[in-house]
């Protein structure tokens, strides 16, 4: 059965290109527009992974993860940023909050396949 991977990003494109990129690998993807839409699907659905971006509108990626982390279901789920952001400070912010991994944008297509399998241990 594919592994199942949630990604957050408010912009369409992005989520468009990671979609193509994970599901051309076989990977199950459910797109989230913004923290609060991620948050919610989170809720209602176990994902194996999630993949989000950090600067959103409403809810931004910390702020998600750290929602994220309090659900049972999530414990061990890797939580991957794909962000702009390269800044020490926001990454520990988001190790602290509960973020497995870090890629910043612009990302080649292999780099976050390579991520996705290394945290999902494929």
């Amino acid at each position: 059965m594919a592994k199942t991977i949630l990604t957050v990003d408010d912009s369409a494109s992005m989520r468009q290109m990671i979609k193509l990129t994970l599901s051309g690998a076989g990977y199950d993807v459910t797109e989230a527009n913004d923290g609060a839409q991620g948050l919610a699907t989170a809720r209602t659905k176990a994902f194996d992974m999630v993949l989000t971006d950090l600067n959103m509108p409403g809810l931004d990626g910390v702020s998600m993860i750290k929602e994220i982390r309090k659900l049972q279901s999530y414990t061990g789920i890797p939580i991957v940023l794909l962000t702009t952001e390269s800044d020490a400070e926001k990454k520990a912010q988001a190790k602290a909050a509960g973020a497995t991994g870090w890629i910043t944008k612009p990302f080649q297509p292999e780099q976050l396949l390579s991520v996705t399998k290394k945290v999902l241990g494929q």
